[in-house]
């Protein structure tokens, strides 16, 4: 599909605007979720954004909305009850399939739910499916998947980000109002920059992990997707708060997070332009659209000042040490024994051994082959300090670089990646061009501090994204400064920058 697709009105509205339709019953619950399911029948056989589509299920969420609705108990619904939410295929779902991306889990059904899907579930929100991620979310463009790449609604020939790039594409081709991402070095915020969504890496503990299989436990952050920051907001509330399943979950409230988006108002707010997160190695056209940005957020107000972090230098190759570290250590599990995958060896002796070495040969992928082999190799004996011990060091420095840049300014600020999406299979046989896509996005994972991408504009006629890091716990602070970005820029374009989608996204 080459022209761009006609979208009406029930799915290229916010979550918000479908909320407040829904509550002031002008659309039903079914009619929204059956739109949805209708474009996703319409255009994903080129997008490739599901793995799975929740029909049956779906529709049964949405047409019990509707009854309470139409019985008076409307009282008792979530304010985003109603509203359908595509989930990153992750996030373990009963009753749908869960594969990381992988053959390794093909066909796994989960016997619970993530924390997060109870929330959904418990605020009735329909699920319309589990999203196309880089295997076990190892990779930065949707292309190691085992089940296909995922393709940009802005450019089918291009990449969607990722690893989360099924959840970005739902959103930016209006298969989907809402998704849910994961982000370990930037799993949520770049794929948002390069399909033109919003996407947000919530503080470290501020979303329960607990049914997100992971990857690197120290880095991995559920969080929202969407196409404004107040949907995101509202998003990030169902999900948000502590959760006794999740030992490292923070036990402080959320905040004001709807209330913050819908101020969208920076007067008066330091924000810091990281001096490392610009320039050499930035695409002209990206680093425009971020002057730009920040011109208007200094129209608006904000007082801008420089901050120098010397030490996210070495981020990137701190991070490319403790990722696979762990994720080496996260998927020793995947064994051919106790669940997924077995595959046998044709010959020879039958043993545990032989089985396991048979089954990840065959269940895992090049790129989650390559890391686990990093990750086992920067553990053993006689290497463990001279890389794994070194690189913690490093997230030492990187954390204590944005204390001080947070005692100058109350946000930071970059462009979210280097580049606009590149095309399919450009950067696949070089994995250190790929790892670089990560290089803005990785010092918060390092750190645990919270980060948001919104649409910032247009490079060559595609989506650029900014970037937002704030303190730990100052999650409020990013859709405070969020949306009012997002209000300038649209001002300034005359209306949502997916609107100038050429493809899939387009409204006319």
């Amino acid at each position: 599909m080459r022209s761009k697709a006609p979208v009406n009105e029930l799915i290229s509205s916010s979550a918000a605007d479908l909320a407040a339709k829904l509550a002031a019953k002008e659309v039903s619950a079914v009619e929204v979720t059956q739109a949805h399911l209708d474009r996703i029948a319409e255009v994903d056989g080129e997008v490739n954004a599901f793995l799975h589509v929740n029909t049956e299920e779906a529709l049964a969420v949405a047409a019990e909305v509707d009854a309470l609705r139409a019985g008076g108990l409307a009282g008792e619904l979530h304010a985003l009850a109603g509203v359908p939410i595509a989930i990153k295929d992750l996030i373990v779902t009963i009753g749908q399939p869960t594969t990381a991306g992988s053959k390794m889990l093909e066909g796994w059904m989960s016997p619970y739910d993530a924390t997060v899907i109870s929330r959904i579930r418990e605020a009735r929100m329909p699920m319309l499916g589990k999203t196309n991620l880089d295997e076990f979310a190892m990779g930065s463009s949707t292309e190691h998947s085992a089940y296909g790449p995922t393709r940009n609604p802005w450019d089918l020939d291009r990449i969607p980000g990722g690893s989360g790039g099924g959840s970005a594409a739902a959103v930016a081709a209006y298969e989907a109002p809402l998704a849910l991402g994961t982000d370990t070095g930037g799993s949520i915020r770049q794929p948002a920059a390069v399909t033109g969504s919003v996407g947000v890496k919530p503080t470290y503990g501020g979303v329960s992990r607990y049914g997100a299989i992971a990857m690197a436990s120290s880095l991995d952050q559920i969080g929202p997707v969407s196409r404004t920051v107040l949907d995101s907001a509202l998003l990030h509330e169902v999900i948000g708060g502590h959760d006794p399943a999740d030992s490292t979950s923070l036990t402080d409230p959320l905040g004001a997070l709807a209330e913050a988006a819908r101020s969208a108002d920076v007067a008066g707010l330091r924000i810091g332009v990281v001096r490392e997160l610009q320039g050499e190695g930035y695409d002209a056209g990206v680093q425009q659209r971020f002057d730009e940005s920040l011109q208007l957020l200094r129209g608006a107000g904000a007082e801008i000042v420089e901050v120098s972090c010397p030490n996210f230098r070495y981020a990137l190759g701190a991070y490319y040490l403790i990722m696979p570290s762990e994720a080496s250590s996260n998927l020793a599990k995947f064994d051919g024994v106790r669940y997924g995958l077995r595959v046998l060896p044709e010959d020879g002796p039958m043993t545990i051994e032989r089985v396991m070495g048979a089954t990840r040969a065959a269940g895992f992928g090049d790129e989650v082959k390559r890391r686990i082999i990093l990750g086992t190799y920067a553990l053993s004996a006689g290497y463990y300090d001279a890389y794994y011990g070194s690189a913690q060091k490093v997230r030492t420095l990187v954390q204590r670089d944005f204390e001080a840049a947070f005692a100058q300014a109350d946000v930071l600020v970059s462009p979210t990646a280097p580049t606009t999406a590149f095309r399919l299979g450009e950067k696949l046989d070089d994995p250190l061009a790929m790892y670089l896509n990560d290089v803005a996005t990785i010092p918060a994972n390092l750190a645990g501090v919270p980060g948001i991408s919104v649409p910032g504009g247009l490079a060559d006629g595609l989506p650029v994204g900014i970037q937002f890091l704030a303190p730990a716990r100052e999650d409020v602070r990013l859709y405070r400064a969020g949306a009012a970005l997002e209000a300038l820029l649209e001002e300034k374009w005359g209306g949502p920058l997916l609107a100038q989608a050429p493809v899939l996204g387009g409204v006319k």
